[in-house]
């Protein structure tokens, strides 16, 4: 159980980019009270509402949570499941929304992604009455509206000077501030005038921060990580972790500052494992690194039709720092594989696999969290209670020895950590008690 003391300076990990169950394309399962039980079993404190402009879910939002410290709220009682460890958690949630924003600007049409914080229920309601003027926000949990994104920066900050915008996966291709299909060259290309208000990108599945570090002109630019996640497993699979006051005010002046005393580090994926890593066309199962792509002139060599240039080749190309730089004074970052996978990689299944779930649940009653096995339980102490190549798999996953297909065109990346060779070397050591 977390205590949490009144206005105290802690460490808390927060995931602020999520879907409800109101957006296309998300688990009927993503609500308040299933949020709040995994967020603890996964080692979140604070997550982020997601939809806040969809009427229903804002809705359930206002039913169903209740004041906690300053710009946050808490599940009410009444409403709370029991944890794994069966335990009820103490799961925090901020009022955040990705706006989907389709428009011309430059005789081009621009998709953008950008992600709204609001520190209240009153700036949240005052967000969403403008935006019903400009579209149907009631269509989707993530609203599709012809809205400039600066116009969009302009009416969230009229609304509240306190509430923020920042770009969401910033590099994605098709819907995204610097995205190769329909973004920008620049935040102030985006943004205008008002780029000064944006203080963080989020940098997205496919790019970690190191990637970004390349373009001098995001060094004053903080880097947040969150799932977008559309389901309870994968929420927390990228994330942000602070040490600050517990509040809105905290969380956000945390980013601000991009202060690695502040801001501790974000959580990441492997970049490799990202939809839109490489270049490439699924279609045709031809998948390209930039050298590839610029050889071919850009074009599919299956249907001769252009390739999705992904992640890593639009980086180099606004980038004005080799690949590999590393700036020490900028927010630290590990990269993880989920438990489910790894769990999965050593057990040779699916990560949705009932043999995961079973192997899953003791791990979190005797450690407490994912998050915290992944990252700090030390490998003598998993060994007293995970199969061996469990423990061999997180083993690996920390020291980066995995291999992994990068994602392309719409197609996550693939994870290997082990071989069948490599099962059965580890299935001959001794096993640990059974459960």
């Amino acid at each position: 159980m977390v205590v949490i003391g009144k206005m105290n300076l802690m460490k808390f990990i927060s995931d602020l980019h999520i879907h409800s169950k109101y957006s296309r394309a998300v688990s009927p399962n993503m609500v308040l009270e299933e949020l709040d039980r995994w967020a603890d079993d996964k080692g979140i404190l604070v997550m982020g509402t997601g939809d806040f402009t969809h009427p229903a879910w804002f809705k359930e939002i206002k039913e169903k949570l209740e004041p906690a410290e300053p710009g946050l709220f808490k599940l009410k009682l009444a409403f709370k499941k029991r944890t794994i460890k069966d335990t009820l958690a103490e799961t925090r949630f901020m009022l955040t929304v990705e706006i989907s924003s389709i428009y011309r600007r430059g005789d081009k049409t621009r998709r953008v992604h950008n992600l709204v914080f609001a520190p209240d229920l009153a700036t949240a309601e005052k967000i969403n009455a403008q935006l019903s003027r400009i579209g149907n926000i009631a269509s989707d949990g993530r609203p599709i509206l012809g809205l400039d994104s600066e116009e969009l920066l302009k009416i969230v900050l009229s609304a509240n000077s306190k509430a923020a915008v920042l770009p969401a996966h910033a590099w994605t291709p098709w819907f995204s501030v610097f995205g190769s299909m329909s973004g920008f060259d620049t935040l102030e290309e985006c943004f205008g005038d008002n780029a000064k208000h944006i203080f963080a990108i989020e940098t997205g599945l496919s790019s970690d921060p190191a990637m970004n570090w390349r373009l001098s002109k995001l060094d004053k630019i903080a880097l947040i990580s969150n799932s977008d996640s559309h389901s309870l497993q994968r929420i927390g699979r990228e994330a942000n972790m602070f040490d600050t006051e517990l509040s809105y005010d905290g969380i956000v002046g945390a980013i601000k500052s991009n202060d690695p005393k502040k801001f501790l580090m974000t959580i990441e994926f492997f970049p490799e494992e990202g939809k839109y890593h490489y270049d490439g066309h699924r279609v045709c199962s031809v998948v390209w690194e930039p050298e590839e792509t610029f050889k071919n002139k850009g074009i599919c060599t299956g249907c001769h039709k252009p390739v999705t240039v992904g992640v890593v080749n639009r980086v180099a190309k606004l980038a004005d720092r080799p690949s590999g730089y590393k700036d020490t004074r900028r927010v630290p970052y590990v990269n993880l594989v989920t438990l489910d996978q790894v769990i999965g990689e050593a057990l040779d299944v699916g990560p949705k696999a009932k043999a995961v779930k079973k192997e899953y649940d003791p791990l979190i009653k005797a450690f407490g969290s994912e998050l915290n096995i992944l990252m700090n339980v030390k490998i003598n102490e998993l060994s007293l209670v995970a199969r061996p190549r469990i423990v061999e798999g997180i083993n690996r996953m920390r020291a980066g020895k995995l291999k992994i297909r990068p994602g392309y065109d719409g197609e996550y990346g693939e994870v290997r950590i082990f071989n069948d060779e490599d099962r059965k070397k580890i299935a001959n050591r001794s096993a640990p008690f059974s459960h």
